[in-house]
């Protein structure tokens, strides 16, 4: 059986009350991934969800894995590890 690719939305924070947490990896709100000025916010999905497919939803960005872990190491989403 072929594994899916995991894909993830990049969303504004005013969005997230439309996200249903059934059609996504996150659980519910305290689970998802918030950018440190907590105006975007990251899912996680193998399908499109029914939010994002009737453009209910519009992504600021799609990444694959690769583009995404980038991303979480941007000063955008990641404290700068302290120098010792």
């Amino acid at each position: 059986m072929k594994a899916f690719a995991q894909i993830y939305s990049i969303i504004k924070i005013e969005d997230l009350d439309l996200i249903n947490f059934n059609e996504v990896f996150q659980t519910s709100k305290e689970t998802i991934r918030k950018s440190l000025n907590g105006e975007k916010f990251v899912i996680k999905y193998n399908i499109i969800p029914s939010f994002i497919a009737s453009g209910e939803v519009d992504p600021l960005e799609v990444l694959n894995y690769s583009e995404c872990l980038t991303l979480m190491q941007t000063p955008e989403w990641s404290e700068p590890m302290p120098v010792e």
